[in-house]
């Protein structure tokens, strides 16, 4: 099994910025991608940024520009810098990790538990 483990969500007012981090551990045999979605209340979990093995990001339209995702391998971690925080961000921003694990190295997806980030205006 795989844990990921969320951290950096806090209170922060309009045109701040927060750092997110989430270390995997666990049976990790490969790692195919790693990302943050989230999800406001009474609206669907979106995503947010992914970073690929294969080196290419991606982005959801809303935050170009003002976040960045970036992957340590050796730590097995993901962080994700938010600048120019916006009302609109707040939200449970979960931590995803694709990999390759468990004893017969088989590809699933984990989920972390939430960190809470609220932007005030």
């Amino acid at each position: 099994q795989v844990q990921l483990v969320e951290s950096g969500g806090g209170l922060v007012q309009a045109g701040g910025s927060l750092r997110l981090s989430c270390a995997a551990s666990g049976s990790i045999f490969g790692i195919i991608a790693m990302g943050w979605y989230r999800q406001a209340p009474g609206k669907q979990r979106e995503l947010v940024a992914v970073d690929n093995s294969g080196g290419s990001t991606n982005y959801a339209d809303s935050v170009k520009g003002r976040f960045t995702i970036s992957r340590d391998n050796a730590k097995n971690t993901v962080y994700l810098q938010m600048n120019s925080l916006k009302p609109e961000d707040t939200a449970v921003y979960y931590c995803n990790g694709d990999f390759y694990s468990g004893t017969y190295g088989r590809r699933k997806e984990y989920w972390g538990q939430g960190t809470q980030v609220t932007v005030s205006s």
